[in-house]
């Protein structure tokens, strides 16, 4: 019975489960590599059946379960015999079936294992405190863990609103983006064409004054042209170009509406002096409600006049040009100062000529007593 044992573990080893009942108990004890407490381990595998295996499928040790599966799918595509293909092979495709099941438990046993050792980690590490439950829920809400949860929930919900309202927003956004640029190069394909209109409008006019001979009777006719003064600082064309305009009085809008200004806020200062002058000394309740009534109505056209300069302001081209609002409690006061000053004038004048009516008087007397003194010297 004992050479029967070693002929079946080594011919046909996969039927000694079913005689290991025959043989004796003293073989049963054998020290034979198949046999433990009668039992085969019919799972095992050598190793190096396992390497040819993950070699034929083409794959390292440690793949995924993943990599596995696609090897043995293109594969497959490969040696079925039902695939049609050129390399189709029933006895390959048998081998590439059996080491992608020796591979695949390879691969599962390894998962278990690492899976098992986590497990016994775990179950070492250390438990957070029963405090730190409150932590959760992006600290957000109070209370116990129920009613954080729902407020917890509510956060997520008005987050999730606030986040739809952006979208729509930014949406809505590059959409007026989109149509301000549209309308924007509308505008500007309008005034290209516009003003090329007008370039051809004038062309055209400038021909037919030449066709009707309108440039016959032209002073500088055939001369050439004056040189200009040069500037480094800009384009000689327009240079030129200011300088004509110069030369025939031509002056930007800025210019005039300066000297507009200068203008009006000259003449109310004359007026409103003029007019004090006029109301003079003293002043009466009648004088001062006519006194009233000019400052008000210099109120009035200061604030017109303000409004001016605010329009200068937006066109003058040199910051440093341009001009601050009038006030008008200053000019009145100037004018109030004027006066003033007007009125120690005319005193210092009064008194002046007093002085000299007595020193004519004084004299007229020296000469008229000086002349009687001679008369009588000479009778």
């Amino acid at each position: 019975m004992k050479w029967l044992c070693v002929i079946l573990t080594k011919k046909i080893g996969c039927h000694l489960w079913a005689l290991s009942a025959m043989i004796p108990k003293k073989v049963k004890t054998f020290p034979y590599p198949y046999i433990i407490d009668h039992r085969m381990l019919s799972g095992y595998k050598p190793k190096n059946n396992i390497k040819n295996s993950y070699k034929l499928l083409k794959l390292q040790e440690g793949c995924s379960l993943d990599d596995v599966r696609n090897s043995f799918r293109n594969l497959a595509k490969q040696y079925h015999p039902d695939s049609g293909s050129i390399t189709a092979d029933s006895a390959t495709f048998v081998q590439v079936e059996e080491a992608y099941r020796t591979v695949l438990s390879d691969v599962a046993k390894k998962m278990k294992s690492s899976e098992s050792e986590d497990e016994e980690e775990t179950k070492f590490k250390s438990k957070a405190p029963q405090h730190r439950q409150y932590l959760s829920f992006e600290g957000v809400g109070f209370g116990t863990p129920r009613q954080r949860e729902r407020q917890y929930m509510q956060f997520r919900v008005d987050r999730a609103a606030e986040q739809v309202m952006e979208y729509r927003k930014q949406k809505l956004e590059s959409q007026y983006a989109m149509n301000t640029m549209i309308a924007k190069d509308i505008r500007q394909s309008k005034k290209v064409k516009i003003t090329q209109a007008i370039d051809r409008l004038v062309e055209d006019l400038i021909q037919e004054s030449m066709a009707k001979g309108d440039f016959d009777n032209l002073s500088g006719k055939g001369k050439p042209l004056q040189k200009f003064s040069y500037c480094p600082h800009i384009d000689p064309m327009t240079h030129n170009l200011n300088r004509i305009l110069i030369d025939n009085g031509y002056q930007p809008e800025w210019i005039l509406m300066q000297k507009e200004i200068r203008e009006t806020i000259e003449e109310l200062r004359k007026n409103i002096v003029a007019s004090r002058n006029k109301l003079g000394e003293p002043m009466t309740p009648c004088r001062q409600k006519q006194w009233s009534e000019i400052c008000e109505q210099l109120i009035e056209d200061i604030k017109k006049l303000n409004k001016r300069i605010n329009d200068f302001n937006l066109i003058v081209p040199i910051l440093n040009r341009q001009m601050v609002h009038f006030n008008a409690d200053k000019e009145i006061a100037r004018a109030q100062k004027a006066y003033e000053i007007l009125m120690e004038k005319t005193k210092t004048i009064d008194v002046d000529a007093k002085e000299n009516e007595q020193e004519k008087v004084e004299m007229f007397r020296l000469k008229s007593s000086f002349l009687k003194w001679i008369n009588l010297m000479l009778k």
